[in-house]
């Protein structure tokens, strides 16, 4: 599997994964401050953007495309950095392949099995979407806010819609393939650990993170440090790029092989 991606900046190699519905545009703003520093590698996930689609999307598969994309690469060491479900991928490609990763930081997620379902207006809004051809961004919005109240989370799905080589709108992320194993997005079925150098960035706002889940982050990243961005919630890095690009960049630098 060859995943879309794009490279900027030049330094210690930086890979960068985005979230569930996401694209690797949306963490381009933390992008641009990290390639500052580093050689800054953002990727489209399987079943998103441009990259192909797969009925696997269980975290081992994703962290296997990640691996094969980095040796594509000749990278053979990277420092990672996810997203909510990218955070996923990240601890997963960790666990299951400590040599290949330096350091890891992840953004807004535990490694746990999440058992309430935040996305079925979500599906249900990009149904309704798909219903009929989509001739416009603002029509495909009108049908989405039959089930999405938020005006974030609309904006932010359209930030995925483009029109194909025939001129039509469609998403670029696999709805069906999604929903159909929306289980094993909010799951979590790892049971190694990685004893590498690790960072949890928790928005202050979002309830992804919360105490309960610390006793399964330490058993499973016995060195992971905490960090609370202060009046952010679960898009932490999207409301606050340069603050979370700081940390970050301070994590690496202090905690850098």
């Amino acid at each position: 599997m060859f995943l879309n991606y794009k490279i900027q900046g030049e330094g210690r190699p930086l890979l960068l994964i985005h979230g569930l519905f996401g694209s690797l545009d949306n963490l381009g703003g933390l992008a641009r401050v990290l390639a500052e520093h580093y050689q800054v590698y953002q990727i489209d996930l399987p079943n998103h953007g441009l990259s192909p689609r797969s009925e696997h999307v269980d975290y081992l598969s994703q962290a296997n495309a990640v691996k094969e994309f980095l040796f594509q690469q000749d990278l053979d060491h990277v420092s990672v950095v996810g997203h909510s479900m990218g955070g996923k991928v990240a601890m997963m490609l960790a666990i299951t392949n400590p040599g290949l990763v330096d350091q890891l930081v992840v953004m807004d997620i535990a490694p746990v099995n999440y058992e309430v379902r935040r996305h079925d207006a979500v599906f249900a809004g990009l149904h309704a979407s798909v219903q009929s051809p989509i001739t416009s961004r603002k029509e495909a919005e009108v049908r989405l806010a039959e089930h999405i109240q938020e005006p974030g989370v609309r904006q932010f799905l359209l930030k995925s819609l483009a029109k194909n080589e025939n001129g039509q709108f469609e998403w670029r992320f696999n709805i069906d393939a999604l929903e159909t194993h929306y289980s094993e997005i909010t799951g979590w079925t790892a049971n190694g650990k990685f004893d590498g150098d690790t960072l949890f960035l928790k928005g202050a706002d979002s309830d992804y993170i919360s105490a309960q889940h610390r006793e399964d982050i330490e058993r499973q990243f016995p060195h992971a440090k905490a960090h609370v961005i202060a009046n952010t919630g679960h898009w932490l890095h999207a409301e606050k790029p340069d603050t979370v690009a700081r940390v970050i960049t301070r994590f690496l630098t202090k905690s850098g092989r």
